[in-house]
């Protein structure tokens, strides 16, 4: 393969690792949220707090993934 190919490739794994690593988290932290809201729901105010700070750490991680490729495809 020739060296521009293989950046390529190295640019769809990013984005695809990035993309599906924190949609699982994000998908995790609802779940895990609903659950304990189902358990307790008087926490509702305290768990809705956690779980949008959770959710912004775990959005980052796409967002540093997006970063790479794109340092990738234009150096």
């Amino acid at each position: 393969m020739e060296a521009e190919s293989m950046k390529f490739l190295a640019i769809a794994i990013i984005m695809a690792g990035s993309a599906i690593g924190p949609a699982i988290g994000i998908g995790m932290i609802g779940a895990k949220t609903n659950e304990a809201l189902g358990r307790n729901p008087e926490a509702a105010a305290k768990l809705q707090t956690n779980m949008i700070l959770a959710i912004a750490f775990t959005e980052a991680l796409a967002i540093y993934g997006l970063v790479m490729a794109l340092i990738l495809k234009f150096v």
